[in-house]
Order: structure tokens, then C-alpha cells, then sequence
């Protein structure tokens, strides 16, 4: 396996004050810790090329966890390895083999041009002339900024920006790589196109990909399997289509109508969630939704008629609310 994780325990230290002048003066004195477990006895295994969506809630231990696996945290508990090295001893042939892309931090030169960070990563990672080259115009082609590469980067839009980013981190050619909210803040277009950029880059060079995502499509577009992670603790590790067939125990059919219709008789098909004509949104049993779709033709004036999952962010929401081990 390229990623190992046993029994992974993270608790972090964080100091309590008391309100007011008199709590800041006491406390430098009588300095109070709340011990808070951000991790606790995570354990999985992801093998190579695997493209594995990490999610939760705000606060869930994702960054964390990341964070361990990348050797940026030393862990309280169990074990890490990635790549057979255990990442906190921070050997330069681990870290050159690994990276990791947090969409609220920037590594960027902000007064200069990005062309100048992926220099300075070239002699940071002892990159060939040759292999240099050969990976920029790869990746400049794939993320289309070649007209941008020498432009400041505090002039840059935050698609570009991000595009630049990942240039940086990707310039050594990881074979691990852990992307924190790569698509934060971004439009839906250029959330679309890091998606492909990413599918693409997974595809040519069977890189191991952990992606923590609170846009449900990063996850649903890219990753077969997801680990769903809540207050430090796995609630999931699988096929995302198992848990959507788990926790969709009903499917939606959206009606589009082209002549007046009782409401009244919708009712005995299924839920009406939603009407005003010609639309209507009903929701059934997802053994039964064949058999309602067949209804709806037979005895209603139907223009358009269209059978789909719930939402997975619904799904998800119910695994949390839960807190049930799948």
C-alpha cells in the first residue's frame, strides 16, 4: 500500500483565559490547557493511483489528518507510513515525493511572477534541465496559462492563482498528493476545470490523490471511493455508490407536463415535493420508481419526464446526522 494509517490519534493542547484584564494577567501565571482530540483511532489503506475523496464537516480532522500523513504534525498515537517512509521524519526523499496543495494557503511569490517559484522549487527539489521543462509545458498546457507565467502573481485572478499552485506543487512530479480544498472560492467553471485537470493528471501518472472537498461535485465527479470522517472518528470507507444505494432509499422524478393536471392524483403515485405547472417534483420508493414512471406516462399529459439520485450532499447529511458506522 502507498498510504498506511493504524490507529492514528492526533490531541492537540489549547490554552483556556479566563474573560476580562484580570484573566489575561492570571493566566500568564496560571496558564490553564484544554485538551482537544481532533483524531482519533483512524485507521485505512490506500493503494497506488487510488483517487480517494476525505470528507466531513468543518472541524471533522481532515486538515489534520493531511497534515500527519504529510509530516507537518507529529501524530499522539498509532502509525503513519506513506511510500514505506513514516512522514514526520521529513527525509528529502519523501518529501520529494509527495505534496500538498492547501487551497487556503499560497506558496507564491506574491510580487513576482509565478515562472520565478517554479525555478526556485526546480533547485529546491534538484529537478533536471531536461525533466524540468518537460513537466512545465506539460502542466502549463493541461491548466492553459501560458499567457499568464509572467505575470505578477498579486495580478492574477484566484482561478489563476490556483492554477499556479498546483504548477508549484506538482513541478517534481509527486507520486502522492493531498489537495485540502483545491476549488475553494472558485467559480462553478473554473471549479469544473480543476476537476479535469486533476482527473487528467491522476490518469497520466497513476498518482495516489487524497481530496477533502465541501463541494460535493469534487467528490462525486472524481472519487470512486470516499472515507467520511466526523469529530475525529471514520463513520465510512468505500464505494460512494454504495452509500448512496445505503441511504437513497428513494429516488426523484421530475415532471414537466403539457396540459392542466389534478394534484390530487400525483398524490397516489408518490410525495409531492414540489408543483407548479407544468413542473412537478414527486419523491418514491427506489423499488417502486419504474413502476411510477410507467404510471405517470400512462395516465398523465407528460412532456418530459426524468428519474434521478437524491442529492449527496442529502445523503452524506444523513450519514453525520446518524453517526452511524456503514
Amino acid at each position: 500500500m502507498v498510504i498506511s494509517v493504524s490507529h492514528l490519534s492526533k490531541i492537540y493542547k489549547v490554552p483556556q483565559k479566563e474573560p476580562g484584564v484580570w484573566g489575561t494577567i492570571n493566566s500568564f501565571f496560571n496558564r490553564k490547557y484544554k485538551e482537544v482530540q481532533a483524531v482519533s483511532d483512524v485507521s485505512f489503506e490506500i493503494g497506488e493511483g487510488e483517487l480517494v475523496g476525505f470528507i466531513g464537516p468543518n472541524g471533522a480532522g481532515k486538515t489534520t489528518t493531511l497534515k500527519c500523513l504529510s509530516g507537518l504534525l507529529f501524530p499522539s498515537g498509532g502509525n503513519t507510513s506513506v511510500l514505506g517512509f513514516v512522514p514526520f521524519d521529513r527525509k528529502n526523499e519523501f518529501l520529494k515525493k509527495i505534496s500538498l496543495v492547501m487551497g487556503q494557503k499560497n506558496q507564491l511569490w506574491w510580487d513576482l511572477p509565478a515562472i520565478d517559484t517554479f525555478l526556485l522549487n526546480k533547485e529546491i527539489y534538484e529537478i533536471s534541465d531536461r525533466t524540468y521543462h518537460e513537466t512545465l509545458n506539460e502542466l502549463v498546457e493541461l491548466l492553459d496559462v501560458k499567457d499568464v507565467l509572467k505575470t505578477q502573481v498579486r495580478k492574477l485572478s484566484l482561478g489563476q492563482r490556483m492554477k499556479m499552485e498546483l504548477i508549484a506543487a506538482l513541478i517534481h512530479k509527486p507520486k502522492v498528493l493531498f489537495l485540502d480544498e483545491p476549488t475553494i472560492g472558485l467559480d462553478v467553471i473554473m471549479q469544473q476545470k480543476m476537476r479535469e485537470f486533476i482527473r487528467e493528471y491522476n490518469r497520466r501518472h497513476k498518482a495516489t490523490i487524497i481530496l477533502t472537498s465541501h463541494y460535493m461535485d469534487d467528490v462525486k465527479e472524481l472519487c470512486k471511493r470516499v472515507i467520511i470522517i466526523d469529530h475525529g472518528k471514520i463513520l465510512y470507507d468505500g464505494l460512494l455508490d454504495d452509500i448512496v444505494k445505503k441511504h437513497a432509499t428513494h429516488k426523484q422524478l421530475t415532471v414537466i407536463f403539457n396540459a392542466d393536471i389534478d394534484v390530487k392524483k400525483l398524490t397516489k403515485i408518490g410525495e409531492v415535493k414540489f408543483f407548479e405547472f407544468p413542473r412537478a417534483v414527486l419523491s418514491v420508493e427506489r423499488g417502486a420508481s419504474n413502476t411510477a414512471a410507467a404510471k405517470l406516462l400512462q395516465e398523465f399529459p407528460v412532456a418530459d419526464l426524468n428519474i434521478e439520485e437524491p442529492d449527496i450532499e442529502d445523503i452524506i447529511r444523513t450519514v453525520f446526522k446518524g453517526k452511524e458506522l456503514v
